[in-house]
């Protein structure tokens, strides 16, 4: 379960996030909307550990991201925004390498990384040097590497970005299937229909502030909009900009 409790963050002048709660739920898909410029990127990246909140607090099942963000880091899986491969490893080394980082023994890790690259349909390039890749490509390998470790947390930053249609209803069922076997899930996205299709619970974030945060069919009721995309603009508003 990931827990965010009044995150503020700054950058100089420009306030981030403005105290932001919200809980991710084990066994259920939690989106993470908002305009860009909302602070979905900032929040995301307080989770796994690569910016300190100024103020607040988050915790990974129960460990704090700040006081502990090795142990944190050992419970999630996160696929960034831009998915940073090593070009001259192999899409095969580049993930044995974040399982060995993740502290697999290297008995099992072989096998874990093989099991991955079959499972997200890459064998194909699965031996060549990430360099070159496709956009699709690097997602796909970025998704292995966050999903070697098996991992109870998962956090995707618009992971469809650049995949084919194949791939994105291939990319939906293993989200669904984690969400079956109790993992947590929060991601972020642009896409209404995959949100519409996948989520359980849905945070909006305006102006570095929480605009709502409930399943999808609370959200349409309360904003009185029957299209996810009509209720998403109308919450925004709700939240003043500072």
């Amino acid at each position: 379960m990931i827990t965010v409790s009044d995150i503020h963050k700054s950058f100089g002048k420009v306030r981030a996030l403005r105290g932001i709660s919200f809980n991710a739920p084990d066994g259920k898909i939690t989106g993470l909307l908002g305009p860009n410029g909302a602070g979905k990127s900032t929040a995301l990246r307080v989770l796994y550990t690569v910016l300190k909140p100024d103020q607040g607090a988050a915790t990974i099942d129960g460990i704090d991201v700040v006081a502990d963000g090795l142990a944190a880091r050992q419970r999630i899986g996160t696929l960034p925004h831009g998915a940073g491969l090593y070009p001259h490893l192999s899409a095969r080394e580049n993930i044995a390498y974040f399982a060995t980082l993740c502290g697999l023994d290297k008995g099992i890790i072989d096998d874990k990384v093989s099991s991955i690259i079959s499972l997200l349909d890459i064998d194909d390039f699965a031996d060549r040097r990430t360099k070159g890749f496709s956009h699709g490509e690097r997602t796909k390998v970025a998704l292995a590497r966050a999903l070697v470790h098996d991992p109870q947390n998962i956090i995707l930053d618009e992971p469809s970005n650049g995949l084919d249609v194949m791939a994105t209803r291939s990319l939906r069922d293993l989200i669904l299937k984690l969400k079956d076997a109790g993992r947590c899930i929060l991601f972020s996205s642009h896409v209404m229909q995959e949100v519409a299709a996948l989520c359980d619970d849905i945070v909006i974030i305006a102006h570095g502030k929480v605009a709502i945060d409930d399943s999808i069919e609370g959200i349409r009721s309360r904003t009185g909009c029957d299209d996810l995309e009509d209720a998403f603009v109308r919450a925004i508003h709700w939240v003043e900009p500072e």
